[in-house]
């Protein structure tokens, strides 16, 4: 399984890093676009899959900096001569494209949409076994682990550090997960480094990756990476923007 970062950045522009984004290709599966914040489209660009081959879009939640290039994305994939795109997402997801279709009325006729809402539950996506569970967060939002029958990977998306993400994560051999401020941030809705390192502590996880970081994180990767390891025995990667990991 092939996993590319196509964005690593938050709510706030960081510079070099755009909003969320995760490109998915297994050996015989996806590809899969996880999430398509603000920069995604352009980021598809540099990859070789590129806009017009994505086929399944699957989102974790309806926040701006999760879905503001899902439109785009359409939009390009349409003047490609690619208009059919699956969307996969939380509920609401199925309200949330039509009230979108009504600001953007002409593309009603251009793409094909299939809508398709999941709740925390196990279902197939892109020819991926997908299993959710809730995370902790201000709307409703999913964690997903991805099992394309050789190695899984779960990706926690934004979330404070939770005891139901780390169970979901269990015999990962990645796990991407939020870890938005460092430690000297008080927030709600995404954990701190020694917050997430202390839920990680004990599980089986081969490698996390910390992503969706917002600039107070500059200058401080390498004390996050730290405080995680504190705790955790695997290993401790920072994300960037056009990452590649092969798991």
């Amino acid at each position: 399984m092939r996993v590319t970062f196509l964005g690593t950045g938050s709510a706030l522009a960081g510079g070099d890093r755009v909003q969320t984004g995760l490109l998915i290709d297994g050996e015989e599966d996806g590809p899969l676009l996880v999430d398509c914040g603000a920069g995604v489209l352009q980021s598809l660009t540099q990859t070789a899959v590129g806009y017009a081959g994505i086929e399944t879009v699957l989102l974790t939640h309806l926040h701006v900096d999760h879905v503001s290039d899902l439109f785009a994305i359409l939009k390009a994939r349409w003047l490609a001569g690619e208009p059919a795109t699956e969307i996969v997402g939380p509920p609401g997801t199925e309200s949330f494209l039509e009230t979108m279709l009504s600001a953007y009325d002409y593309l009603r006729e251009k793409v094909e949409l299939s809508v398709r809402e999941v709740g925390p539950s196990e279902f197939d996506c892109a020819g991926f076994r997908i299993d959710a569970v809730q995370t902790v967060h201000s709307i409703t939002t999913f964690a997903y682990r991805l099992d394309d029958g050789e190695c899984v990977l779960t990706i926690s998306s934004d979330t404070e550090a939770s005891d139901e993400v780390m169970d979901l994560a269990d015999g990962s051999s990645l796990l991407i997960h939020d870890c938005s401020f460092p430690d000297s941030v008080d927030v709600a809705n995404h954990p701190t480094p020694t917050q997430l390192g202390d839920v990680l502590a004990g599980h089986p996880v081969d490698t996390v990756v910390l992503t969706h970081l917002y600039p107070h994180t500059n200058g401080e990767h390498e004390a996050m990476r730290n405080a995680v390891g504190d705790a955790f025995d695997g290993d401790v990667l920072i994300a960037h923007d056009g990452m590649v990991l092969d798991v």
